[in-house]
């Protein structure tokens, strides 16, 4: 399958003669795999009525910023956070000013700044506005957020005049969507990713536990989905939104996690154990609070808690089984100890020490396997999550 299938595909038509383009680049991304919603500005409905882009997209069309019947339904901050791309095609002049002012007095302005996901516009209009200084002044605003530019084309326009602002055609923005996207590399494939720490409980109030936000399991889960895997999220406890289209299982101790994973594992082609999984828990967890005993001390006994990662490996040997390695010193020396010791496919290593991994949006790792050695240079975890599943899959496609 390609890069869009199953991508949740946002097109934005503003007011301008280009419209009618919209309906083929709808039926394309339809064709890519890709879910389409549609948003019309009111000058859109001029040029191409809502009903016909509601026939090629199978889901009705919205229109208004302040509509009680889709607020029912999904409104239009669920909707911004539903979509992996928004694509303004027309993208018209007084929707790019809008849009580098910061505008939101209409639906589709107000997507846009609800949004994480990336923007692509593709202008239209007559050749001497797009010319305009106030045009380009607009336009290099946006490119310096990061909005992506397909287009536009030069060539005769529907007024007559010959230059550029005409629309690309929509098998270019296609490209373009396909070009941003990752492969679809893990397509049919189902993936079990532990995700976040562990508590093994003290007493009814206390626990032992460590730093892990999650973040990075997360991270990969939603790269995993992107790349078009079936992902099963066991997550230990953290406070993060669960990626879209993932199953998430929650859970608290180790002997939780290792239990929901042997259950999914049954059902699944690769494993990948990013959780901070606790080493040791309480021999014994008492019932009730404990209470300070004067000034003397607290003795907990530990015992060692299951090895989730090399327990999943032996227990299912024909899983592909990835391996977290967090060190604090000698992380490659570490890591492919580890990975042999654990007989793991691959295992991907970090340095966590002096706070420099947990709990933040970046991170740097080493992925490892028996014919590999890649440095990842630091990055936002999601984009390091993404590499890290096209390696994955590079590897699992070459092995299997």
């Amino acid at each position: 399958m390609g890069h869009l299938n199953q991508r949740n595909i946002i097109i934005g038509v503003c007011g301008g003669i280009a419209a009618y383009k919209s309906a083929e680049l709808v039926r394309q991304l339809q064709k890519q795999g890709a879910n389409v919603r549609v948003v019309m500005t009111e000058g859109a409905q001029a040029f191409i009525t809502p009903l016909t882009l509601q026939a090629l997209s199978g889901n009705p069309v919205h229109t208004e910023l302040l509509d009680a019947e889709a607020e029912r339904g999904m409104g239009h901050i669920e909707l911004a956070r539903w979509a992996d791309a928004i694509v303004i095609a027309p993208a018209t002049a007084d929707v790019l000013a809008k849009l580098a002012n910061g505008d939101a007095d209409n639906l589709l302005t107000t997507l846009v700044l609800a949004t994480a996901a990336p923007v692509f516009v593709a202008p239209a209009m007559n050749q001497q506005m797009w010319a305009q200084t106030a045009t380009q002044d607009n336009c290099d605003t946006l490119r310096r957020r990061k909005f992506v530019f397909v287009g536009p084309e030069a060539g005769e326009q529907a007024c007559g005049d010959v230059g550029s602002g005409r629309m690309s055609e929509p098998a270019d923005i296609v490209e373009a969507l396909n070009t941003h996207f990752p492969s679809r590399a893990l397509e049919g494939l189902r993936l079990v990713i532990t995700a976040g720490p562990t508590r093994e409980a003290i007493d009814p109030v206390r626990f032992i536990g460590n730093h892990s936000s999650g973040k990075m399991g997360f991270a990969l889960a939603r790269a995993a989905i992107e790349a078009g895997a079936t992902v099963t999220l066991v997550a230990g406890p953290v406070h993060l939104d669960t990626p879209e289209r993932a199953t998430r299982i929650d859970v608290e101790s180790a002997r939780d996690m290792l239990s929901a994973c042997h259950s999914a594992c049954h059902q699944a082609d690769i494993f990948i154990a990013c959780a901070a999984v606790a080493d040791y828990r309480p021999v014994t967890v008492a019932d009730h609070k404990l209470k300070k005993q004067g000034d003397s001390g607290l003795t907990i006994e530990l015992t060692q808690n299951p090895d989730i990662v090399a327990t999943i490996s032996k227990e299912f040997p024909s899983l592909y089984t990835v391996g977290f390695a967090a060190e604090t010193q000698h992380v490659l020396e570490h890591a492919r100890e580890k990975r042999i010791r654990k007989q793991l496919d691959l295992i991907i290593a970090n340095d966590v020490g002096n706070d420099a991994v947990f709990g933040q949006d970046h991170n740097s790792v080493i992925i490892i396997g028996s014919e590999l050695e890649l440095h990842l240079p630091e990055a936002s975890k999601l984009d390091v999550a993404r590499t890290c599943i096209n390696e994955l899959a590079k590897e699992y496609r070459r092995t299997h």
